[in-house]
């Protein structure tokens, strides 16, 4: 038996013919009207006409007439129009890495969600301002953490606004790099020590591993869970980059060249193009 139930169905047709956006939804009209009998009732089914990126138009449709459009030789496809819940920061579930509801056989679930792994941020180091993230903050709180793995060889460096409590068994480990820097372009801008003045090394670490925050928002936006891809996983901070001097080139080698040594697992970098790239083939 034949369904007379209408969906809202897409209709793909490629590149538009006709540089005429009018044109082109003329096109539409004259072939369903060859389907549904009329332009009156070709006009009255369109939902949506797409002509201006590709050629194609939503109509509501019975299966039948579907598929009867699906044999045309002008069509690409046609597939019914889905509905997907919104999201904004639910960005490992849409990577099917979901934290909350983790399938038996899921990705993160395989993996103890980064647990024992160390991953080392080569950025900026922590946020300093309150209402960003930073050591104290709950995306870097060790509550439940076995002890800092054995084979970690590296260190907590003190500085301004920064000391060895700021480190514990989420951030196991932090350095600095201020050699070869101007002195002008450090002070007053920038704190000499592992702590973050702009923001992007604490951006990017919470990013690969922040713990698992719930309520977390921005001014009531985004409700949700927050947490990083890793959310088990330790950091190592590296602040090889500064607020006014940049990433230089010897302080970002040397600080790959401490991770190697302090024995971590992953390195995460966000460089832009002029890093010297070539050295790192030899930095194993």
């Amino acid at each position: 038996m034949v369904s007379s139930v209408q969906l809202l169905y897409i209709v793909c047709m490629g590149e538009r013919q006709q540089e005429d956006p009018d044109l082109v939804t003329a096109s539409h009209h004259d072939m369903l009207s060859s389907v549904l009998g009329s332009k009156e009732e070709a006009v009255s089914s369109i939902v949506y006409s797409y002509k201006n990126g590709f050629s194609g138009f939503a109509a509501m449709l019975t299966e039948s007439q579907a598929d009867q459009i699906a044999e045309m030789p002008e069509v690409v496809s046609v597939n019914p129009s889905r509905s997907v819940p919104l999201l904004t920061t639910r960005s490992w579930d849409y990577l099917d890495l979901g934290y909350e509801q983790p399938q038996p056989t899921g990705l993160l679930v395989r993996g103890n969600f980064g647990d024992g792994i160390i991953i080392g941020v080569v950025d900026t180091g922590k946020q300093s301002l309150p209402y960003r993230i930073w050591p104290e903050s709950r995306s870097f709180d060790d509550h439940g953490y076995g002890p800092v793995p054995s084979r970690w060889k590296g260190t907590c460096e003190v500085g301004q606004n920064f000391t060895v409590n700021h480190c514990n068994r989420k951030i196991i480990g932090a350095r600095w790099y201020a050699g070869g820097v101007d002195p002008s372009l450090i002070e007053g801008d920038d704190y000499q020590s592992p702590r973050d003045s702009g923001g992007h090394g604490t951006h990017t670490a919470s990013t690969a591993a922040g713990s698992l925050v719930s309520d977390a928002s921005f001014h009531g936006l985004g409700a949700g869970t927050a947490r990083g891809g890793a959310p088990r996983a330790r950091l190592a901070i590296y602040k090889a980059c500064w607020a006014k001097a940049g990433c230089p080139d010897a302080a970002v080698l040397k600080a790959i060249d401490d991770a190697i040594h302090d024995g971590v697992d992953i390195l995460s970098l966000s460089l832009r193009a002029g890093f010297n790239h070539t050295l790192l083939p030899y930095m194993r």
